[in-house]
């Protein structure tokens, strides 16, 4: 049970990686986009929770998953991951 435990962490951690990157980089095309995209790129049963930050010359996304516990008297974890990407303006 420990190993399918640490399975599945490794699975969430992975997981809100990509979804940080995903919701910086969609936010920093698209003003708005980015939370939405955070969340589409997770599986949903980790109950993604983005966090968009638009800044003046990057964004930076963190996105909060939670990684079911599969043993019996242990508490779900929480992983969670930040990304920045610069800001893709024209000026």
């Amino acid at each position: 049970m420990a190993a399918i435990q640490l399975g599945l962490v490794g699975y969430g951690i992975s997981q809100a990686g990509s979804a940080a990157r995903a919701a910086a980089r969609a936010e920093s095309l698209e003003p708005g986009a980015g939370a939405a995209a955070g969340a589409a790129a997770v599986s949903e049963w980790l109950n993604p929770d983005p966090d968009v930050g638009p800044g003046t010359d990057t964004t930076t996304a963190t996105v909060t998953v939670t990684v079911p516990s599969v043993i019996p008297l242990f508490d779900p974890v929480t992983v969670e991951r930040t990304a920045t990407m610069p800001n893709d303006t024209d000026d």
